[in-house]
């Protein structure tokens, strides 16, 4: 994996965790959730490709240098979860409002 062709796209940002959509070679590989505890970092990582041991950890080592050395909280130990799967969708509330809109009522549990 070449590491220099790895880039980030932030999506969101909290006051202790950010969201990114993971590229390489400006190709969507994986989504990434950072988590900053007061003394540790924690990451989630899902590739969307088989990748190997080396080349996730390449992606780890970006992740660490680009992202959690450079932010503004102490990092004592830092913590990553891989997962590999797919993407089935994006939701957001116009699409749940959506969905209740057409579900049947459901009773309330009185008679």
């Amino acid at each position: 994996m070449d590491r220099t062709k790895i880039s980030f796209m932030r999506q969101y940002r909290t006051p202790s965790s950010e969201g990114y959509l993971v590229r390489l070679a400006g190709t969507a590989i994986g989504r990434l959730d950072l988590h900053f505890g007061v003394e540790s970092s924690y990451a989630t990582l899902i590739l969307l490709s088989e990748h190997d041991e080396a080349e996730a950890l390449d992606l780890i080592c970006e992740i660490d240098e680009q992202l959690v050395v450079s932010a503004d909280t102490s990092r004592e130990e830092f913590y990553v979860t891989v997962y590999h799967g797919h993407e089935t969708g994006f939701f957001s509330d116009d699409h749940i409002d959506e969905h209740r809109s057409r579900r049947p009522a459901e009773g309330n549990g009185s008679s």
